[in-house]
């Protein structure tokens, strides 16, 4: 009897730990778009750098407080996966009162070997940013973001022509997190960065009108497993897949 009242229970206590793990994380891309918002008010509508690497992934955002956030996450024991004065020393910080939990989903626990044996618990972050919003350094500075010429890059927030359709902060895949820059280019078929899916296949997105919401995923491929190199990047969309690449496309920026 014991058995099958677990059996019956167990699921449901997962489903309803899943589901407040998705508010819980609701709340923090929600708190992280309001402190973007608190930031372009403070600066006359500029907002906040997001620096980069490359489109091939093979550089990765310079290092500099300037930043909205300035760690690079890996598998291996670099001190940027624990180091939290990465996040109080960024520039986006003092706008979300220093918490340090409000960038780390809390359904992302995935660690390496490595790191693991070294007693870790999780790294410092689970959320980056939609690579088209805000200053990107010498990437953008001739007006454009060379790796994503194609679509417009928003300096101010002015200049956003429907906040609530164009995404800011999201939960991104283990595998696919570097630094906080998030990018996928126009026009391509392939995914550059990957998104998260730690809520029964749903990602959290926060927009830049201020309102967060979990978008699910359809497709398998969207979904791989959030552990090290269950996914290698970039990664040509499987025939059919589609759609999920096209969705995140249509919410990052507009054609120039």
């Amino acid at each position: 009897m014991i058995g099958i009242l677990a059996g019956l229970l167990l699921p449901a206590f997962a489903r309803s730990k899943s589901k407040a793990q998705g508010i819980y994380c609701l709340n923090n891309t929600r708190q992280l778009g309001l402190g973007w918002l608190i930031y372009a008010d403070d600066h006359n509508g500029r907002l906040p750098y997001n620096l980069g690497g490359d489109f091939n992934r093979t550089t990765v955002a310079p290092k500099t407080r300037l930043n909205w956030v300035n760690n690079v996450l890996t598998w291996e024991l670099d001190p940027d996966n624990t180091n939290t004065v990465t996040i109080t020393d960024a520039s986006l910080a003092d706008y979300i009162s220093d918490v340090v939990n409000v960038y780390k989903c809390p359904a992302d626990h995935t660690l390496s070997d490595i790191q693991k044996r070294a007693g870790w618990q999780r790294r410092v972050r689970s959320y980056s940013m939609n690579a088209m919003m805000g200053d990107a350094g010498d990437l953008s500075r001739e007006g454009f973001n060379v790796n994503n010429p194609d679509y417009v890059q928003f300096f101010k927030y002015s200049a956003i022509p429907d906040p609530a359709q164009l995404f800011v902060f999201l939960d991104e895949h283990p595998d696919s997190i570097n630094d906080g820059y998030f990018l996928n280019k126009a026009y391509y078929r392939e995914w550059i960065d990957l998104p998260a899916s730690y809520h029964n296949g749903s990602g959290a997105f926060s927009f830049a009108d201020g309102h967060s919401e979990l978008h699910g995923w359809l497709h398998a491929s969207t979904q791989p497993p959030p552990k090290p190199e269950s996914v290698i990047l970039p990664m040509d969309l499987p025939p059919g897949a589609g759609k999920d690449f096209y969705w995140v496309l249509k919410h990052m920026s507009v054609d120039r």
